[in-house]
């Protein structure tokens, strides 16, 4: 008889991989490291186990918004206060906070649970190449993006 394996919280095995996001797309890039965040690149991957490992992305400034996004996408925010509805183009944010962006791209490819919102805390986005996680020995990542 077959039956399907379900992982237990105890038997989670959680890795470090690394993207490069250098001249990719934001959003594609973004996808895979939802992908791993979630953990459903590992065969033992369960829907209602937080079996995800850690990402760290780097280069996230040289990351590209193909077609018109960098003048046309937006990014809305409220302050909390009446009236406080603020807004930011990409443009901007790609130049002040690239991990940032990055960061919005990845928790929007998250689900709205809580799940996704301990997978987001996994997430580490740096500038640059240099990162603080080199302790932990990351994997590049080799999965495909486009």
């Amino acid at each position: 008889m077959n039956s399907s394996y379900i992982l237990k919280p105890a038997d989670v095995d959680r890795k470090w991989y690394i993207i490069d996001a250098a001249d990719k797309p934001l959003g594609r890039v973004a996808a895979a490291a939802a992908h791993i965040l979630l953990g459903k690149h590992k065969p033992t991957y369960t829907p209602h186990v937080d079996c995800g490992d850690h990402v760290i992305v780097i280069n996230a400034d040289k990351a590209v918004l193909t077609g018109n996004k960098l003048n046309q996408k937006v990014r809305y925010y409220h302050t909390g206060w009446v009236g406080g509805i603020k807004e930011i183009k990409y443009s901007e944010l790609m130049v002040k906070a690239p991990e940032k962006a990055m960061s919005y791209a990845v928790g929007g490819m998250l689900p709205n649970n809580t799940i996704g919102r301990k997978s987001a805390t996994r997430l580490r986005v740096y500038q640059g190449t240099d990162y603080a996680e080199k302790a932990q020995k990351p994997i590049e990542w080799t999965g495909e993006i486009k």
